[in-house]
């Protein structure tokens, strides 16, 4: 497995902003401690080109985030302020996910260490999300002859709506997204599969609504690669998570996703995504753990649920 990281391009973003950009760099360097990638498997990755982008995004859009002429309204909705950096992070990023895509059907698995911006619809951005990374990515795959079908598994808390609204019309790609009913976006797209969840849903009701909708998304989508977004943020500790899952559940969400796939013979591209419980150490101590299920070599001594008792959301 190859992963890839982009944590040198850093945002500068206010001290009082609630992005937890230092996870990158933490997780990194986690990953590099545990030993979990080979040498000169883990790497920066190219940055996403124009016409990488324009894959998926219009041509409008992608000049105005280049050039820096978003709107007020624009920026507010992305939730970064623009600049330089901004652009070539979330080039990065996107490349990243390509990278990985690419490992992924050449050795079974890839991973990118960022990524999972699936707030990104061809237009516009929002939610942290500039450029929709996975759609990118598997257009770049279906472009390249690499393959033909395609599914996101998108297990953020959030709804994956700017994936589900480029791949609207296209019955080449499969999206299913398992996320919190009352949790942003307010306003949901359509997925091809949507499971929502009530605020409060722990380890056990999760996994149960997770398995039945893998299995489901898998057998319709004929997929030839299998795009996981693994977001840390229904953790029961997420600032804007509203679910209630421990990080042993966590785990076993991660696990049943990759056996399921692995099960059919899939490749699996792994993304990051959310994650906003504090410290910051928490968000990587999850995805530290999904990055070592997708490298088959999972960690003893997660703490079991009676040990990390999960709280429920407050009303």
């Amino acid at each position: 497995m190859e992963g890839f990281y982009c944590d040198r391009f850093v945002l500068p973003l206010p001290p009082e902003h609630r992005f937890p950009m230092a996870k990158y760099r933490l997780l990194r360097e986690a990953v590099e401690e545990k030993g979990l990638f080979a040498p000169g498997r883990l790497r920066v990755p190219a940055a996403a080109t124009d016409g990488e982008l324009l894959r998926a995004h219009q041509p409008g859009y992608l000049r105005r985030v280049v050039d820096g002429a978003l709107e007020p309204a624009e920026i507010r909705r992305i939730g970064f302020p623009w600049s330089s950096e901004l652009v070539e992070r979330s080039r990065r990023s996107v490349g990243g996910t390509i990278g990985a895509c690419r490992s992924a059907l050449e050795h079974g698995r890839g991973a990118n260490l960022a990524g999972g911006t699936h707030h990104a619809f061809a237009d516009r951005g929002e939610g942290y999300c500039v450029f929709n990374d996975v759609a990118v990515a598997l257009r770049a795959a279906q472009s390249d002859g690499s393959i033909r079908r395609a599914v996101v598994l998108d297990c953020d808390v959030h709804q994956g709506n700017g994936t589900a609204s480029i791949f609207r019309a296209d019955p080449s790609v499969f999206t299913f997204s398992i996320h919190g009913r009352r949790n942003f976006p307010f306003h949901k797209e359509e997925s091809d599969l949507d499971v929502e969840l009530d605020d409060g849903i722990g380890d056990d009701a999760y996994l149960e609504a997770l398995e039945a909708g893998v299995t489901r998304a898998l057998s319709a989508a004929r997929a030839d690669l299998a795009v996981y977004v693994a977001g840390a943020d229904p953790f029961h500790r997420d600032r804007l998570g509203r679910l209630a899952l421990t990080r042993r559940g966590l785990a076993e969400r991660d696990r049943r996703v990759f056996e399921e796939c692995d099960r059919r013979g899939l490749p699996v591209a792994v993304v990051m995504a959310g994650g906003y419980a504090e410290p910051v150490t928490e968000i990587v101590r999850i995805h530290l753990e999904t990055l070592r299920i997708a490298a088959g070599r999972p960690a003893p001594g997660v703490p079991a649920t009676g040990a990390e008792e999960a709280t429920p959301w407050p009303a």
